[in-house]
């Protein structure tokens, strides 16, 4: 199992309990590109698509609305389809 988890379309109380309108935002366009994360981070995808595929588990597709954590340690490749905006935060951001 690769560690990440999608929460599809979180409802508003939840954003604003993760502050999530505090949190930077990161743009990229469509593109390729390895990743390695070495603290945990969540992410709230404002707009886009993406694939993401781990060195181990299974590959996963984020889009707007998805509140997405990737572990620690996690190796992956990205791969943006249509352009990517998304809050993020890194560390654990439950509430």
């Amino acid at each position: 199992m690769n560690g990440i988890r999608i929460e599809s379309a979180p409802d508003a109380a939840r954003l604003a309990a993760l502050g999530v309108n505090k949190w930077p935002i990161w743009e990229k366009g469509p593109s390729e590109f390895p990743w390695e994360y070495f603290e945990d981070e969540t992410s709230y995808i404002v707009s886009g698509h993406a694939i993401v595929t781990p060195e181990t588990g299974p590959t996963v597709e984020i889009r707007q609305g998805d509140l997405v954590t990737f572990p620690s340690g996690l190796i992956c490749k990205w791969r943006i389809v249509a352009p990517l905006r998304k809050h993020y935060r890194f560390g654990s951001a439950s509430a």
